[in-house]
């Protein structure tokens, strides 16, 4: 099916829609949220294009995407909770620039703003898989967390789903679009580290300067 539209798309992501269908583009979404460097904006669209080609109704496509989120992001969340706090801050307080005081501020933060974190960090290129981790670590109630993941997760996919639907042969103009918003994702993130080493070395500085 796919070959007669040039799909830039990994072999093995076609291989599982030609074989499994809608369950296939389930796994390999699942397979992305574990593995963020695979590519979900191929994954989506191209399901939609299938869909639109009658591979799989539009609703299962939806539904399978979703189901793949959401068990990806389960076995994230089990990382964290697997690690659980102590752990953690001591793998943390090992990193360069990290204060055990930086790891208290963040903890309070997800504890007051979690929610929000979880249900908008599923439309946040690689956090959306990350995301899962303090919350597990948090130990937020699996309902609450399976709830705004599953709700999170859906108008993300839903998004691209339906645009591989209405664009058919098309459908690999939206990747282009989402490298764009990936990008600028990724570029204010860079300056927020950016900015928070500057601030951590510059205070290092003059603290010395000041014990002098």
């Amino acid at each position: 099916m796919f070959e007669s539209i040039g799909s830039t798309a990994p072999g093995w992501i076609t291989d599982l829609l030609d074989t499994l269908g809608a369950p296939g583009a389930g796994v390999a979404i699942a397979a992305e949220n574990l593995f963020p460097p695979l590519p979900s904006e191929v994954i989506l669209p191209l399901t939609g294009f299938a869909a639109s080609r009658g591979s799989m109704p539009l609703f299962s496509a939806l539904a399978w995407t979703t189901l793949g989120s959401v068990t990806g992001a389960l076995a994230l969340y089990g990382v964290g909770a697997s690690l659980g706090r102590e752990r953690t801050v001591a793998l943390a307080s090992k990193l360069p620039l990290v204060k055990i005081s930086d790891i208290e501020k963040t903890e309070r933060w997800f504890r007051r703003h979690g929610t929000k974190a979880v249900f908008l960090g599923r439309m946040i290129p690689l956090f959306r898989s990350f995301i899962s981790i303090p919350a597990g670590i948090e130990r937020m109630p699996i309902p609450v967390f399976l709830a705004l993941t599953t709700l999170g997760s859906f108008i993300w996919n839903a998004i691209f789903v339906l645009a591989g639907y209405l664009l058919g042969d098309n459908w690999e103009e939206v990747t282009g679009y989402v490298d764009v918003y990936s990008k600028v994702v990724l570029a204010a993130t860079a300056l927020v580290v950016a900015a928070f080493v500057m601030v951590r070395v510059s205070g290092r500085g003059s603290g010395a300067r000041h014990r002098g």
